[in-house]
């Protein structure tokens, strides 16, 4: 049962991620398709990763996210900065635009820990954010 609840808020969550992504693109010169979209929220995601993890996470080929990173980049919503270890290797990230773009902030979700809140003591609610935690840390 805990497999089937986990699993229900994941879907239900992918949905209303999907809804607002898909709510933004828009068919006009500048703008990203779904799968560039796609692709920038996992940027956004992996905060600050080089191009290989990038290409690892997505589980492409480099020349496939450098090209990629590289559209994204012309229309100006990723940047590409060398490490400062290795000037070999690059490292990507989402800027301003992007954020005008695709909103990081989940209203539904705080609205439903609004209603937790109204609805359970902190000793529970603190349980809870410890399973989570928990759950989260499992999943990498």
């Amino acid at each position: 049962m805990l497999y089937d609840e986990i699993k229900a808020l994941y879907e239900r969550s992918r949905l209303e991620h999907y809804r607002e992504l898909f709510g933004r693109i828009r068919e006009k010169d500048g703008s990203l398709s779904a799968t560039e979209a796609f692709a920038a929220d996992v940027i956004y995601l992996l905060r600050d990763a080089t191009v290989s993890r990038f290409a690892d996470v997505l589980g492409i080929s480099q020349p496939n996210a450098t090209y990629k990173i590289n559209n994204l980049a012309a229309k100006g919503y990723v940047t590409r900065t060398a490490s400062e270890e290795d000037r070999r290797e690059c490292r990507v990230s989402v800027v301003d635009k992007f954020f005008s773009y695709y909103d990081t902030d989940y209203p539904f979700i705080e609205q439903a820990v609004k209603k937790l809140e109204k609805k359970y003591t902190p000793e529970e609610l603190a349980l809870c954010e410890r399973i989570l935690r928990d759950l989260t840390d499992s999943l990498e």
